[in-house]
């Protein structure tokens, strides 16, 4: 994605500024899928298997510390011999690693031992080892000296890296010297193996996740600053071509930055056990991530939803800022992470306002292009149904493709078709390919106007929204338009639906005169809701919490028809105490 044209200011949106979706909407071409299997088949080959053979270090130079506080529902569970992760549990002493029953979500959470930081949060070493143990010769019984998929898959070996380095006193304080060997030599040979592979891990956190352990291990194996050197050009590369100039992660979801800063404060804690300065380049760009995850939070402090993210833990979210160390702004007009941020008194307004993921950066992306959220203070009110990529394993799977239409965003949707195709491989396909956005600050309002192309080439209308907020935060008004576009010309109507999804908290009672809707939000704040141009439907929705868990809503809907010449529907909510 790139800005046309480049846009001197800080932080500012040039009038007229076009966000442009590059690398087209389709997905990896079949050479590029071909290379890419026979990359991961060579894994199996006994060249590779030749070149992850060494020596094996006989301890770790040091221990690294995890900043980070660990799930304690799911550290108990540790505790009780069973694990468990978004629903889904199973037996610790029967985890099957070599014929697993796994979800995607819960292999990776396995396999990456990012439940040692669950563990060591609710217990003692003493207690915690065992179970750690335990588990560790079940995974280096299957996956010790086999190389296979998903076990050995270059971002999980880069996080296991890290988790083993700053867990070992879990998984390393057995006095079997044998099981000690194992787990020394797994790690020996999965440093290998990243050496060779990290660059083939897709762009975003996989790469990065993938580039940290490679630095990690040069870091805590005996002998491994030729190994840093190479995994600090390495992680150089892969955050340029994983973040935007302006901190934004490219697959645009919220919830993968958080991920990405929290490998970042990780590693760097691993350079701080070493009495080790950090590489500029990693300090340059945590702060402008930070700027950009915190530019997507409510007044709550916990993420808006986007792309597939459900609203994480306010707490976590704060817990990962502090821990890196960085003070700043949240950032309120991006380039080219695409999230745009207004604010007034206790109001704050977050739009989507830039085109949707490439298709080949990112699986899972949402057709989510102009959508809102809103909130007053700590009180959500309108909001994306989210969790798409972080909802409970039993939540069915049709389901969570749902959560990735247009329809389960706050926008516009025209002829009950997505703004943004969605692929049946979970990529995103043709749809918006241009934004155009300007952006206005003065004293009584803040404005912004966006437009996108999606629905030209099947519907020839151009969808415009303008959102203004007033400079106390009692009046969001907006006006959703349809203009005609291109040189075929419709003949016929076509329906249109204008969806504002309803945070569960908020109650929602019509007027009589159904063109309006009073919003009692708690602490009794009233908000109502008036529009124009379009009949007003309260119906069912519904939004994924931070636990992954579906919870039952209601949706203002807005729905009509377009005539040919276009259609122009205006709408305000307004505080009234």
């Amino acid at each position: 994605m790139s800005t046309r044209p480049d846009d001197p200011g800080a932080d500012g949106i040039e009038e007229g500024k076009r966000l442009i979706r590059q690398g087209g909407d389709g997905g990896l071409s079949l050479s590029d899928r071909i290379a890419e299997r026979f990359q991961r088949l060579t894994w199996r080959t006994p060249l590779h298997t030749l070149k992850l053979k060494g020596r094996h270090p006989l301890k770790l130079l040091t221990v690294a510390d995890d900043p980070f506080f660990g799930d304690v529902a799911r550290g108990q569970a540790l505790l009780n011999g069973r694990l468990a992760f978004r629903g889904e549990e199973h037996d610790l002493t029967a985890l099957g690693f070599d014929r697993p029953m796994f979800s995607r979500a819960c292999a990776d959470h396995i396999h990456a031992f990012a439940w040692l930081r669950d563990l060591s949060s609710v217990t003692t070493r003493a207690v915690a080892a065992p179970v750690a143990e335990a588990i560790m010769r079940q995974w280096i019984a299957a996956h010790g000296q086999v190389v296979s998929e998903p076990a050995w898959r270059p971002d999980l070996w880069g996080r296991r890296i890290l988790f083993w380095t700053a867990h070992a006193p879990l998984i390393l304080s057995s006095t079997d010297l044998v099981y000690r060997s194992n787990v020394l030599h797994a790690l020996a040979r999965g440093a290998r193996h990243l050496d060779r592979t990290a660059d083939k891990a897709p762009a975003g956190t996989a790469r990065i996740a993938a580039w940290c352990g490679v630095v990690a291990g040069g870091l805590m194996i005996p002998g491994g600053d030729p190994r840093r050197a190479f995994g600090e050009g390495g992680l150089q590369r892969a955050l340029g071509a994983s973040l935007t100039d302006d901190g934004g992660i490219i697959g645009r979801s919220p919830a993968a930055l958080y991920d990405a800063i929290q490998l970042l404060t990780m590693l760097r804690g691993t350079y701080a056990a070493r009495r080790m300065e950090l590489p500029a380049f990693i300090g340059e760009r945590l702060p402008r991530m930070v700027g950009a995850l915190l530019g997507c939070c409510h007044g709550d402090k916990t993420l808006s939803s986007w792309q597939g993210g459900a609203p994480i833990d306010p707490d976590l979210v704060m817990q990962t800022v502090e821990a890196t160390g960085i003070r700043t702004r949240p950032l309120r007009q991006s380039r080219d992470w695409g999230y745009q941020r207004m604010s007034a008194g206790n109001t704050l307004v977050i739009m989507d306002a830039a085109p949707p993921p490439v298709a080949r950066i990112v699986e899972g992306g949402c057709a989510s292009t102009l959508a809102f959220e809103l909130s007053d203070g700590p009180c959500r009110i309108v909001v994306n149904c989210g969790g798409a990529r972080a909802a409970l394993a039993q939540v069915p799977a049709a389901l969570t493709e749902a959560l990735r239409t247009t329809a389960a965003h706050s926008t516009l949707v025209l002829g009950d078709s997505n703004s943004t195709a969605l692929n049946a491989d979970g990529t995103l396909g043709k749809g918006v390919v241009e934004v155009e956005l300007s952006r206005q600050e003065s004293e009584p309002t803040s404005r912004i106007e966006a437009s996108h192309d999606g629905y030209g080439r099947r519907f020839g209308f151009k969808h415009r929204r303008l959102l203004a907020l007033g400079n106390d935060g009692r009046d969001l008004r907006g006006e959703d338009m349809l203009l005609p576009e291109g040189r075929k010309r419709r003949r016929d109507t076509v329906p249109f639906a204008i969806r504002f999804h309803l945070s569960p908290e908020v109650e929602v009672a019509p007027t009589s005169d159904g063109q309006a809707a009073f919003l009692r939000l708690p602490g009794q704040r009233l908000w109502q809701f008036r529009a124009k141009g379009a009949a007003l439907t309260i119906e069912e929705s519904l939004w994924v919490n931070a636990a992954g868990r579906p919870v039952t809503t209601r949706q203002l809907v807005l729905s009509g028809e377009a005539p040919p010449g276009g259609a122009s529907i205006s709408w305000a909510f307004h505080r009234s105490r």
